[in-house]
């Protein structure tokens, strides 16, 4: 009797046991693969590996105006950053990003038919948070501080955390958005962004950064990719200049760029899409 007892007690731990590790598994926090692939030494791939390796699924990025790309994941999400509803092609938004430097960057009051709204900023003082996955698409925030009042020059108050450099991890790429950066990045900063394969920069200098200062932030992340934005007046040859010799210019006749891990340039390349 009493070892059926025993042994009735140990099949009912063993079922908590399997409802509870799950909870627990949904509970951890998610992981960064672009910052593991960072901080990991480099490993050399036999050729003959990387020839039989399964191709990898693209990743389409559009640049929609201003400061708003769209990109579309291999299992259909589709993001918008910096996105305030006036700069649109195509269907909707799954999600989007936001940055409140002033309101092409950002709307209080977007489509209710867009499921996740990502703000840039936080509330009364703290930093803004994210770190959350939407279908094949792992979605995290590097924030930077931002001047409080538009039109003040660099030397203006400076609200902390009021910027967020987003990074989108999705099919083995990792994609960064700059968003309207006011500020030079530090060591803190670079480590918390890790690898990034493609990056959006603003190269408008003057209501972001200087030509001078966002080409150093380019040069430093060594992305394979560059795909400038908010650009305005600014002179497409000059930031070409800029950036230095080492960057390869490619300037296309189409707003779209279909990409995949295996279809990275070789050497780092700033990519121009139509419209820019």
């Amino acid at each position: 009797m009493l070892r059926s007892l025993n042994v009735s007690l140990a099949l009912a731990l063993a079922f908590l046991g399997s409802l509870v590790l799950p909870a627990a598994a949904q509970q951890q926090p998610l992981r960064s693969e672009c910052l593991a692939m960072a901080n990991a030494p480099p490993r050399a791939m036999p050729v003959s590996l990387q020839r039989v390796a399964a191709k990898s699924q693209e990743v389409a990025i559009t640049y929609v105006g201003h400061s708003t790309y769209y990109i579309d994941t291999p299992d259909g999400v589709r993001i918008g950053t910096d996105f305030n509803g006036a700069y649109r092609t195509g269907r909707l938004p799954d999600v989007v990003t936001m940055n409140r430097a002033h309101s092409t960057h950002y709307t209080l009051f977007p489509d209710p038919k867009i499921p996740h709204v990502l703000h840039g900023w936080g509330e009364n003082g703290q930093a803004a948070q994210i770190s959350t996955r939407v279908g094949d698409v792992y979605i995290r925030n590097v924030p930077t501080d931002i001047r409080r009042y538009f039109g003040e020059g660099s030397g203006g108050q400076m609200l902390k955390d009021g910027n967020s450099i987003f990074i989108f991890e999705v099919a083995g790429l990792c994609i960064g958005h700059l968003g309207h950066l006011h500020h030079k990045l530090d060591e803190t900063h670079f480590a918390a962004i890790g690898r990034l394969d493609i990056v959006m920069v603003p190269i408008d200098g003057t209501y972001t950064m200087s030509l001078d200062g966002v080409s150093e932030i380019t040069r430093r992340l060594r992305s394979s990719i560059v795909l400038p934005m908010h650009r305005f007046a600014t002179p497409l040859d000059e930031f070409m200049r800029l950036i230095g010799q080492q960057f390869t210019i490619d300037q296309r006749t189409e707003r779209t760029l279909k990409i995949s891990r295996e279809t990275l340039p070789g050497t780092p390349t700033v990519i121009i899409l139509e419209g820019v």
